[in-house]
């Protein structure tokens, strides 16, 4: 965000006091520019070619009029083009000048010795995509994962291929040991893929995390999700049946598992229900190695903990499968 204030040397405090409160909250992360000076002249010119997105217009004898509580605008012009930044900056500048203006007018002293300060650290102009695309990259493999893998499981049952698997020398965990290990590496190539071209590359979002840890974190997720996709496809007897079926419980997992919307806002019973989501873990890790940079002394808890739900749901779908090929083979 650029910003700039206009006439700032009307009495002392024009002087003093702008300049105080402008270095302390018109600065990095929340604008990007050192404040400026501009004359009347200059303002239209300066933001018409979207030199400015913010112009502050302090008004001549502003210091005496709030020193004699008469009644005083300044003007705050905005470059409304640029939305995102308009619609944020300007609740930062009235906080800032609303806060500055009413310890004056106090007789306040310039400012307290200890202040708070909040900067954005990851994203410091709240740029949507550097979350969302992220989101939804998770997304899309949790997607993909349950449904391709319940897919060709689905596929199976329905063609009679499945009959053609019984009379191999193959076991049914090895049956599905192999659709797990098909699905997982596909959707590991091209979600490792994305986040490195499309993400990184073409979406410019920063990466402060090792990307192989989150890839090998994302091979302990798919495990539990295919597994789980292998376990609504013996569920379901049609590639109907399993759409309606799956859509439900990825919707589910999605909404809640902590990238939609935050766990504490949620009630605390559910909270701790979705902690047996695999997708909840895969969230807190994912975000906590690309946008934090977390290695893997801190995520090891939820990695731990996906890998032991991808084990049950292993077990269970296994239950399953080889009782579905029983009935098949029959």
């Amino acid at each position: 965000m650029n910003s700039v204030l206009r006439r700032p040397g009307y009495g002392s405090w024009g002087r003093a006091r702008t300049g105080s409160w402008l270095r302390t909250n018109w600065r990095a992360p929340t604008f990007v520019l050192t404040p400026g000076r501009l004359s009347v002249e200059e303002i239209d010119p300066a933001t018409d070619v979207g030199q400015y997105t913010f112009v502050l217009d302090i008004p001549p004898y502003f210091q005496a009029d709030v020193v004699r509580r008469r009644s005083t605008t300044v003007q705050l012009i905005v470059d409304a083009t640029a939305m995102s930044q308009a619609g944020s900056g300007i609740r930062y500048i009235q906080n800032a000048a609303t806060q500055e203006l009413t310890n004056f007018a106090r007789g306040q002293a310039p400012g307290p010795e200890v202040s708070l300060v909040i900067r954005v650290k990851y994203n410091p102009n709240l740029y949507e995509s550097r979350f969302s695309a992220v989101t939804e990259l998770i997304s899309n493999i949790t997607m993909l994962a349950l449904f391709l893998t319940g897919a060709a499981v689905i596929r199976e049952l329905e063609h009679g291929t499945i009959e053609h698997l019984l009379v191999m020398p193959l076991r049914p965990v090895e049956i599905m040991l192999a659709k797990v290990w098909a699905t997982a590496l596909v959707v590991a190539t091209a979600a490792t893929i994305s986040l490195l071209v499309v993400v990184r590359w073409v979406l410019d979002v920063p990466i402060n995390g090792s990307v192989p840890l989150f890839v090998f974190g994302e091979l302990i997720y798919l495990f539990a999700v295919t597994s789980l996709g292998i376990l609504l496809a013996t569920l379901a007897r049609s590639m109907p049946q399993f759409a309606l079926l799956g859509m439900s419980v990825y919707l589910v997992m999605a909404l809640l598992s902590g990238g939609t919307s935050p766990l504490d806002s949620m009630p605390e019973s559910l909270q701790k229900a979705v902690q047996f989501s695999p997708t909840t873990h895969f969230v807190s890790f994912a975000q906590a190695i690309l946008f934090r940079g977390a290695g893997l002394d801190v995520v090891w808890r939820d990695f731990a903990a996906v890998a032991a739900i991808g084990v049950v749901l292993f077990t269970l779908a296994l239950a399953r499968f080889r009782r579905t090929v029983t009935e098949a083979g029959s």
